[in-house]
């Protein structure tokens, strides 16, 4: 029997070798997409591009890594990276109002999209309290309704979390946020709207009489 162990352990390093290199290419693209969704919010958009094309390079330079071994390429530390990089790219589209680029078009697994797309609603919610700051109503129901949009999108998708990757727990998530959203949004039209009743009748109203003695 030809029985030798140095094979084995020849394609275990290299195993280990694709490992350790996707690690560390996954966590630079995490921190390179949460600074382009911080990019997105401070509305410096070359900055987010820069940064979201950094989280780009580094998932691929993953993929690369992981793509001889794929029972490792899905042990969840790539589908992660994905996920960051999709929620920093779509929280971008979501804010500028453009259409959302799809999982094919951004070359990860749709699990990591769907859950993505979850999160980058979620950081809606921070783009309606900065409008409603300014006194940007119309802005702030056009956001919200973007995130009524997507809340509806993923509820429909009623698949077992084996292929979505966990979405129902990120669709909980983003509801509990959506919820928020509304009631602050519709807290702060209500009081807009009484106020401008008030300054509204108080233009309606007679000044004080003048007089003097004659």
């Amino acid at each position: 029997m030809n029985l030798s162990v140095e094979p084995v352990l020849a394609e275990l390093a290299a195993v280990h070798a694709a490992r350790e290199a996707s690690l560390a290419a996954c966590r630079r693209a995490i921190r390179y997409a949460g600074s382009a969704v911080r990019a997105v919010h401070t509305r410096q958009p070359e900055q987010a591009q820069r940064l979201l094309a950094q989280a780009e390079q580094a998932v691929r330079e993953a993929q690369a890594a992981l793509g001889p071994y794929p029972a490792v390429a899905y042990a969840g530390f790539l589908q992660d990276a994905e996920k960051e990089m999709a929620e920093a790219a779509l929280t971008r589209a979501l804010v500028d109002g453009a259409d959302l680029p799809s999982w094919s078009e951004l070359s990860i697994g749709l699990a990591p999209w769907l859950n993505g797309l979850c999160e980058a609603a979620s950081e809606l919610r921070r783009e309606v309290l900065d409008r409603l700051r300014e006194a940007g109503t119309a802005r702030a129901e056009a956001l919200l309704e973007a995130m009524d949009a997507v809340y509806e999108l993923v509820t429909n998708v009623d698949f077992p979390d084996a292929l979505t990757g966990g979405l129902r727990r990120s669709a909980d998530a983003l509801r509990a946020v959506l919820e928020r959203t509304r009631s602050d949004l519709t807290t702060t039209a209500l009081q807009l709207r009484l106020q401008a009743a008030m300054e509204g009748l108080s233009h309606r109203l007679p000044g004080p009489a003048s007089g003097g003695a004659g």
